[in-house]
């Protein structure tokens, strides 16, 4: 039998996910034979195991089951990129899941693309489901819609705009060309995977779908503020390979928007360490908080001035009563508004 060629992996890490596993497998079988799923067990201790190998005998063409030793999340998503087959590839964390007709949108579009995309993006859906809302998040006012484009052509971001990882769907080639490669046992790697291979992305194409639901309210998850806090050290590791993962100035030569938006993505980054930080309320993390902008002035001093003086990082960081008090009422109105954890 001629093995269908794959138009989208997707690849979901799986960590004691028995409660939601179903829920997140089920909404990608939508797609049919266009797709294959690999579900990374990540050395679960419950019925992830159990629940993965019952999908991939249902499903052989479909679902593969893969078991390994924990490495956290980014051991998952290294796993999954190793063995993807399909011409896209996505993350989807086992506690969120796709909307049905919008993932059925996405693959009759790429189908009838003349010239694929590097990156695809599609809008995501804050799901705070115990409180019953949803937060759309688009990017209408920076890509042109159904319309292949180069960085060159986007619009600006708003300062509050990120490309989070559940937006995006890249080309495999660019991620292995990339070399992207993603530290074990460690948290917020989603970052990098939505960072480090933008600078690989020559055409992108945005659909104005609402393809990920992105699940917001579990009290151990890893978004959850007072997990953040306990986790600020991890957050700082993620910064730091960021920070020193591309040459800016190359991009800045070849793509200023696309520069630009780095340094926004870098600053934000900044700005999650720092009020985290703060949120600690002791010397030790005062003093990593001093570390961290050492460690960028170091690297690099032109990118220490930019975020330090010139970016909204800067205005996080004012080592006063003062400016901590600023720091943190402004983190309290920004979640008030965009219900990001």
């Amino acid at each position: 039998m001629k093995k269908v060629k794959k138009l989208i992996t997707f690849v979901v890490p799986s960590y004691n996910s028995e409660s939601y596993l179903n829920r997140c497998i089920d909404s990608l079988l939508v797609g049919g034979e266009d797709v294959e799923i690999i579900i990374v067990n990540d050395g679960s201790t419950d019925n992830t195991k159990r629940i993965a190998n019952a999908y991939a005998k249902k499903y052989p063409s479909i679902v593969k089951a893969v078991h390994k030793e924990n490495g956290g999340h980014g051991s998952g998503v290294n796993k999954g990129l190793e063995l993807a087959s399909g011409e896209y590839f996505k993350v989807v964390d086992s506690d969120d899941w796709l909307d049905s007709e919008a993932l059925k949108k996405l693959i009759k579009n790429l189908k009838g693309e003349k010239q694929r995309p590097d990156l695809i993006v599609c809008n995501y859906i804050y799901d705070h489901i115990y409180d019953q809302e949803q937060k759309v998040m688009s990017y209408q006012n920076v890509f042109p819609v159904n319309k292949l484009c180069t960085w060159n052509d986007i619009k600006s971001f708003k300062k509050s705009q990120y490309l989070i990882m559940h937006a995006l769907v890249y080309k495999t080639s660019v991620l292995k060309d990339s070399h992207l490669k993603l530290p074990e046992h460690t948290f917020y790697v989603d970052n990098i995977v939505a960072f480090a291979p933008l600078s690989y992305v020559e055409t992108i194409c945005y659909y104005n779908l609402n393809l990920y639901h992105y699940f917001i309210g579990r009290g151990d998850q890893s978004v959850n503020e007072k997990v953040m806090i306990t986790r600020v050290d991890q957050q700082i590791k993620v910064t730091k390979i960021m920070l020193s993962c591309m040459d800016l100035e190359s991009i800045k030569k070849n793509s200023i928007k696309l520069y630009k938006y780095l340094l926004q993505m870098l600053s934000m980054m900044m700005v999650i360490s720092d009020v985290y930080l703060l949120m600690k309320k002791n010397k030790k993390a005062q003093e990593q908080r001093k570390e961290l902008w050492n460690y960028v002035k170091e690297l690099n001093p032109t990118l220490y001035h930019i975020l330090r003086y010139k970016s909204l990082a800067g205005l996080t960081y004012i080592p006063t009563k003062v400016g901590n008090f600023i720091t943190l009422n402004g983190y309290k109105i920004a979640k008030k508004i965009y219900k990001f954890n």
